[in-house]
């Protein structure tokens, strides 16, 4: 009996050693993963917005803290977060839209985060307007609003250029004319 309550004893020091050993090596572990990823604060966020009367899909930049008016909705980006290009692709912006109503009255229709990757998630849907976040960039063609006080601009973009984008492909026109397909006959 004497034999087996030291087995048991052995076997309570071994499991209290392994369970040491195990949360040590967790510990040295740890510091090289990262629990959140780094993030880039952008002065610029990016919406589409699709008019369903005219069918028409309209790309547009906002500077943050900037209302802008599509139609008859006015969008205001607070903040607009992104990942560094080493890590997995996550946009989001925390965006407020209010509707100007027939009245002339403004009311606040939409307050929260939007998604890039998830637009039908969290996405305006308004009667006749969608608005949804689709990029956030570190500049802008468009000129800054005199009055911007958001994070820094990391120089202009010429037309078409974005600076959050990888290296040029060396295209021009975008992609060739096609080749035929040979004849089968």
């Amino acid at each position: 009996m004497k034999l087996m309550a030291d087995q048991f004893d052995t076997m309570k020091a071994v499991r209290r050693l392994g369970a040491g050993l195990g949360i040590a090596a967790m510990a040295a572990v740890t510091p090289l993963v990262s629990a959140h990823a780094e993030k880039i604060e952008n002065p610029v966020a990016v919406f589409s917005g699709l008019d369903k009367i005219t069918g028409r899909i309209i790309s547009f930049d906002v500077y943050i803290g900037e209302t802008v008016q599509f139609g008859a909705l006015q969008v205001t980006p607070r903040v607009c977060y992104t990942r560094p290009q080493t890590e997995s692709p996550l946009t989001t912006g925390f965006v407020q839209v209010d509707e100007i109503t027939l009245n002339n009255e403004v009311r606040r229709i939409y307050s929260g985060w939007m998604f890039a990757a998830s637009p039908g998630l969290h996405a305006v849907e308004h009667p006749v307007y969608d608005i949804w976040l689709t990029d956030c960039k570190l500049a802008s063609t468009v000129p800054p609003p005199e009055d911007y006080a958001g994070p820094p601009i990391t120089g202009t973009v010429a037309e078409g250029e974005d600076p959050l984008a990888g290296p040029d492909d060396g295209l021009e026109h975008g992609p060739g004319i096609p080749r035929p397909k040979p004849f089968q006959g």
